[in-house]
């Protein structure tokens, strides 16, 4: 399981600004997992330019060409605008979107801030992290309620590779939007590469294989 240079590059940026932890965290499913992402880490203007061009080559490398990148808020906020900056550097200029908690009944109004979804555009969401998938499923619906749009990808920082109901929550994610879902890493990727480079010790990778081995998908 190999990393590319820019998927190193992004698991450097990652460990350096603590956004993966390693301990014992509960999780909103209740599981007490071994380790945490946590993309509310990301900063500084440097860490969410990183994770922009990162998110902008699987974008590039998956073959999406998207009309507006969308992240649902709060913290999907800065990484649809860092990714939309980084798409748009590479020479195609892309809109960025996000939702409002609420609805605003004054001054423009609306749901959504930034370009508006409209009817043939086609969105890429982002986000930091599929657990469950609930909260990207809720994204999607929301888009496609407001105009006839095309959700081309779903790209994420980490790949928990956890069990859903009957397989990973990818896949069976995947089935529900009827689009890819890309993450930039994956959890045994990251436990690879801060193994080889000695940031991530015996035992606490031992942890992550018990939890993985419990709740991972196959």
């Amino acid at each position: 399981m190999g990393t590319k240079p820019y998927q190193e590059r992004f698991i450097d940026l990652l460990a350096e600004n603590e956004v993966i932890r390693f301990g014992e965290f509960t999780l909103k499913s209740g599981r007490k997992s071994p380790y945490f992402i946590n993309a509310g880490q990301l900063r500084s203007g440097r860490a969410i330019a990183g994770v922009g061009r990162a998110y902008a080559e699987r974008i590039r490398e998956a073959g999406l060409v998207p009309d507006v990148v969308f992240g649902p808020s709060y913290k999907g906020v800065p990484l649809a605008v860092a990714t939309a900056i980084a798409v748009s550097e590479e020479g195609r200029d892309v809109g960025f979107c996000f939702d409002r908690k609420e609805a605003k009944d004054h001054g423009e109004g609306g749901l959504f801030v930034g370009t508006q979804p409209a009817p043939g555009q086609g969105l890429v969401i982002v986000d930091d992290v599929i657990t469950s998938g609930v909260s990207i499923e809720h994204s999607a619906a929301l888009l496609r309620k407001a105009a006839a749009v095309s959700i081309l990808g779903v790209v994420v920082a980490v790949d928990r590779q956890e069990r859903g109901r009957e397989r990973s929550t990818v896949a069976e994610l995947q089935e529900a939007l009827g689009a890819p879902v890309l993450p930039v890493v994956n959890v045994r990727q990251v436990v690879e590469y801060l193994t080889s480079t000695k940031r991530l010790g015996v035992e606490q990778r031992a942890r992550i294989e018990e939890y993985l081995g419990l709740y991972g998908a196959s």
